[in-house]
């Protein structure tokens, strides 16, 4: 049997952000502020050293509002917006990529998540023989969700080196037995205050883990509850009377936390191959960037002496 592929996905808003809170205001002599560039890179390059790809595809959210704004105008309302200074490292980061012969996938009306739940549909159709195997870099729990037997999440706990690999099992611990596929309908139920999402109002976490892990999905706690089947009358009639109430506050909130993962591009597996990229390309931007101990980090580089390290890394704080 040949060994396993692996495609690994960049969620790199999520990226960028984490980076960018994480480390100090990082700025090249001309006064430009690169450090959520700088944060990205050792994220990039510590995956690409632990996981040996094959492949990678960066996932980008689009500049403009959602399918999920057009429907729910207060969807991420409460969200302050970015400062500019984070912004402006994405074209940054995007043209490293491009050094890198990163393919870059965005779309008009979707989010990164969406693009990466495509993505990581899209792939094993595309290789199926020797199998592949996806692992999503992000600092995103909603993408959990796509965590299965091929997926797995690269999730940045705190800062950019605290990070842990989620498969099936580190999900169920987590959430206290629920399988990846039920994350929606946990959520659906306790809502997500970061993106003001509403979920049943008055029911918390523990409640929604214990009713999801007792009906297995949304569906089928609503249709016990219709039913008046004797699972849903084990219920207090205090939770079965605000699960009515919200029934369809419920669905919408499922609707908008659910990934895509059919959406429109054009996505080639064997664009996506990683390897060969242009050094020259990649090392001058870097040099422009003034990330000299990164130059030294890159795939085929040689290796420095150590005190040439020390005081070129020292060039970067």
């Amino acid at each position: 049997m040949s060994e396993k592929k692996r495609l690994i996905i960049i969620d790199c808003n999520s990226l960028i952000h984490r980076a960018y809170h994480a480390l100090p205001p990082l700025t090249t002599k001309k006064g430009e502020l690169v450090n959520a560039v700088y944060g990205f890179l050792l994220v990039f390059f510590k995956a690409i050293r632990e996981f040996q790809p094959d492949f990678i595809a960066a996932c980008f959210d689009f500049p403009a509002p959602t399918f999920r704004h057009k429907k729910f105008k207060e969807y991420k309302a409460k969200r302050p917006p970015a400062p500019e200074e984070l912004y402006q490292q994405i074209p940054k980061v995007k043209e490293i990529l491009k050094g890198f012969n990163v393919p870059i996938f965005e779309k008009e009306g979707y989010e990164a998540d969406d693009i990466i739940g495509t993505v990581a549909k899209s792939a094993p159709k595309k290789q199926i023989l020797p199998e592949i195997e996806t692992i999503i870099l992000s600092g995103d729990l909603d993408t959990l969700q796509l965590v299965s037997p091929r997926t797995k999440v690269y999730f940045l706990r705190k800062g950019v080196k605290d990070v842990i690999l989620y498969d099936q099992s580190l999900v169920k611990e987590k959430y206290q037995g629920l399988k990846s596929s039920q994350l929606l309908d946990f959520k659906a139920l306790k809502g997500d205050p970061s993106d003001n999402i509403p979920g049943v109002t008055g029911i918390g976490e523990k409640t929604a883990i214990e009713l999801i892990k007792e009906f297995g999905n949304l569906e089928n706690l609503y249709q016990n509850l219709e039913k008046k089947l004797d699972k849903a009358k084990k219920l207090k009639p205090k939770l079965r009377e605000t699960l009515s109430r919200y029934k369809d506050q419920a669905f919408f909130s499922k609707m908008l936390i659910q990934i895509k993962k059919d959406v429109p591009i054009d996505f080639n597996l064997k664009k996506c191959h990683w390897g060969g990229y242009n050094k020259q390309r990649v090392t001058q931007s870097l040099k422009d960037l003034e990330f000299y101990s990164l130059i030294e980090r890159l795939p085929g580089a040689k290796k420095p002496e150590k005190k040439e390290l020390i005081r070129k890394n020292l060039k970067l704080w």
